[in-house]
């Protein structure tokens, strides 16, 4: 079942590029997290996608925000996409799919694809944003303004 606006976010762990074992605990519920589901490593859209995250992470930090990208690829390859592209954040390994069965990440294309979906987390550990969509440049403005309201409700 999939994950609602509201939901408090569920605790995992996975294993991250480095293969360091990463605990949900260590910053869900501690600080704003964004976390976005994409479908490969090194295919165009979700190149761009990381590409976006990477260019705007200095804005999640200032916002106090973590950005953590999950797909199903092995640590071998985010290592490889995190090298080549530089990126600062956190990308998480899911090849058995269970993070994605978790937050009940939806397929596309007939079930051939993995969605594309982003979730913000409050630092209370409450889902308040989700966004689903194919367009994958589309994901860093709407989290990044999403956050921004969040933090002038505070």
């Amino acid at each position: 079942m999939a994950l609602k606006i509201g939901d408090k976010a569920p605790s995992f762990v996975a294993v991250d590029a480095n293969g360091t074992s990463f605990d949900s605990k260590d910053i869900i519920g501690k600080k704003p997290v964004v976390i976005y589901f994409y479908p490969k490593d090194n295919t165009p859209g979700c190149t761009m996608q990381a590409c976006g995250f990477r260019d705007s992470y200095e804005d999640f930090i200032d916002l106090g925000a973590e950005v953590i990208g999950v797909s199903s690829d092995t640590v071998n390859s985010h290592k490889k996409f995190t090298n080549q592209y530089k990126l600062p954040f956190i990308l998480l390994s899911d090849s058995d799919k269970k993070l994605r069965k978790l937050f009940g990440v939806p397929d596309k294309l007939f079930g051939l694809l993995p969605g594309r979906v982003t979730y913000i987390i409050n630092k209370k550990g409450i889902i308040t944003m989700i966004f689903d969509s194919v367009m994958a440049t589309k994901h860093i403005s709407i989290a990044l303004r999403s956050l921004k309201n969040e933090s002038h409700e505070i």
